[in-house]
């Protein structure tokens, strides 16, 4: 097995202050707090060097720091708001080449799936790749497990080039959004798994989490498929959280 390249680095951001599900990263899923789920899952994945989280400045967020200085996880503190700029500083100061960014409300990322982005990133020669982008391009990976892959080097021309507030917020969004502006690359998935949702952004989808990591004994390394093939198997779990609207790239929260 190749040694893991220390700057490819799937950094993680966490914060208490969700909008929709205050805090919402550390509840408890299979007897640990869901953002380490997240990273336990994703330092699984063999193209990630460092796994780090990127939380906030903001008071609220002292638990996710220090929960994760007790674990020993790497941290790294931003701007609450100016989501970008807290990537890109975590970026400088961990010295990446290759960012991955993942969220941490999803707690059964597949390691597998973020490997298969990292690799379509690297052989299709791009400046940024993720497994899945709004409309009008199709989704046909779950929600829940995005993956998305950019160079350093246009993440710094986006963190400096990028004024709208939802670049700012969403991170990703000037890169993918005007053709022609960088190279990107739809890592699509087969089959179309895109009608699956298995993120926590509301109480109904922790609920279906939580149906989850129960069928599991409340062990984290299964897999995607095996998450699919329990849903087919009982699709009154699908209808838990089937109602939730999933937020658009140019939702921006709304707060001070």
């Amino acid at each position: 097995m190749k040694p893991r390249d220390p700057s490819v680095i799937g950094i993680i951001q966490a914060r208490m202050d969700s909008s929709r599900m205050p805090g919402k990263v550390m509840v408890d899923i299979g007897g640990k707090p869901m953002l380490f789920q997240v990273v336990i899952r994703a330092r699984r994945a063999q193209s990630l060097g460092q796994v780090i989280v990127a939380t906030t400045t903001d008071s609220s967020d002292d638990p996710v720091a220090a929960f994760c200085h007790a674990r020993g996880l790497k941290c790294f503190r931003g701007d609450p708001r100016d989501v970008l700029d807290r990537y890109y500083q975590a970026a400088r100061q961990f010295k990446a080449t290759t960012i991955v960014r993942l969220t941490g409300d999803c707690p059964v990322i597949d390691p597998g799936e973020i490997d298969r982005t990292v690799q379509a990133f690297y052989r299709s020669g791009v400046d940024f790749a993720a497994n899945r982008l709004p409309p009008p391009w199709k989704r046909t990976t779950p929600i829940g497990m995005d993956t998305e892959v950019v160079s350093f080097k246009a993440l710094a021309q986006a963190w400096h080039d990028a004024d709208a507030p939802y670049h700012r917020e969403h991170v990703m969004p000037y890169l993918y959004e005007e053709a022609g502006r960088f190279k990107v690359k739809l890592v699509d998935h087969e089959p179309d798994l895109g009608q699956y949702r298995l993120t926590v952004d509301t109480p109904e989808d922790l609920a279906l989490i939580r149906r989850i990591y129960q069928h599991f004994s409340d062990s984290n390394d299964f897999s995607l498929f095996e998450v699919i093939r329990l849903l087919e198997q009982n699709p009154e779990l699908i209808r838990l959280n089937a109602e939730v609207r999933h937020k658009g790239f140019r939702d921006i929260d709304q707060r001070k």
